[in-house]
């Protein structure tokens, strides 16, 4: 754990120092908002804008090295840059644009971590937005961990979020399964 909240820290510090809007997001911000559980890598979200990506791979790709072969073009092409520290951590940054990215980061705070770091987490509600939009088994977990640390949650801010994003992907009966939950969780 240690090991990522010092990859966190340093890739924070090179953000700030650019003044780029960003937070975590992801495993990162389950830890202070749900259950801890082990993850193995940093995910964040930067907000980059559509047709502006490139100048910000540049300057990060010229701090860390890229996971994959080819990081920057898989990066304009899937809006994810996959980079990996020297001792094998891995920082997935998604590059942001969409208005609910822009209001996820807007929203998120610095929170305190191991000693005297503190990082810039999304929202508890923006999590759960996030791991709902995902769909994944585990996302549901990590969801209902949330729902049953964090008792104060704005659901009129989660549902005006998460009803377009869902229609975008199709996929209504994700606004149920969460519902179930809410109730389940009470």
């Amino acid at each position: 754990m240690k090991d990522l909240i010092l990859t966190a820290d340093k890739i924070q510090s090179v953000f700030e120092e650019q003044n780029w809007k960003f937070c975590f997001i992801g495993g990162l911000a389950l830890q202070f908002w749900g259950e801890q559980r082990l993850t193995k890598d940093v995910d964040l979200t930067l907000l980059t804008g559509f047709g502006n990506e490139e100048p910000y791979i540049d300057k990060i790709l010229d701090t860390f090295k890229g996971r994959i072969e080819d990081a920057k073009e898989f990066a304009l092409k899937n809006r994810v840059l996959l980079l990996e520290t020297e001792n094998g951590i891995g920082i997935d940054i998604s590059l942001g644009a969409f208005p609910f990215e822009e209001e996820m980061i807007e929203r998120a705070e610095y929170r305190p971590y191991w000693r005297e770091y503190r990082l810039r987490i999304c929202s508890a509600e923006d999590l759960v937005v996030l791991k709902a939009f995902a769909d994944r088994k585990r996302d549901w977990s990590d969801i209902e961990s949330v729902l049953i640390k964090t008792q104060s949650l704005d659901w009129s801010y989660i549902y005006e979020q998460l009803e377009p994003l869902v229609g975008l992907k199709e996929e209504p009966e994700i606004l149920s399964k969460l519902n179930k939950l809410k109730i389940e969780t009470k």
